[in-house]
């Protein structure tokens, strides 16, 4: 009976298993951001879009998005990775755009309720800074439509 060596099968399956391992993608540590939206000093009733620019140095090796919505009463968290993570550190702007969701489509469309006010970030009045640690409250921001 002949006997088979078991050690290259071994050191074989090793090597397979190792190359297995997959890099995680990059991420930033972010921090808590939210606040709640006013529009003519009521709640919207529908979702209002936030966009984060960041008016810092622009990292362009890992560079990240941050957004958020609102809810039906003007609550929001923002997010950069997952639904709520917050902000990585920095000094940001926020932007605005209120549209009617179109189920259909599956998004947002037709004119903008704040009627262009703060879509962009020359004209947002709406500036913090994270800090390492710190989790944001905005408190209550006041839009309008006037």
């Amino acid at each position: 009976m002949k006997r088979i060596n078991a050690i290259p099968l071994v050191l074989l399956s090793l090597v397979f298993t190792g190359c297995n391992h997959v890099e995680e993608p990059y991420t930033k540590k972010t921090y808590p951001v939210k606040g709640k939206i006013t529009v003519d000093g009521k709640a919207p009733g529908s979702p209002i879009q936030i966009n984060c620019v960041n008016k810092g140095e622009v990292d362009t090796e890992h560079p990240t998005l941050s957004r958020g919505s609102s809810d039906n009463d003007g609550i929001f968290e923002l997010s950069t990775y997952t639904t709520g993570d917050g902000l990585p550190p920095g000094e940001y702007a926020l932007t605005f755009v209120w549209k009617k969701f179109d189920l259909v489509n599956r998004g947002y469309s037709g004119p903008d309720k704040l009627k262009k006010r703060y879509d962009s970030p020359q004209k947002s009045k709406i500036e913090f800074s994270v800090k390492e640690g710190d989790e944001v409250d905005l408190g209550v921001i006041e839009l309008t439509t006037k």
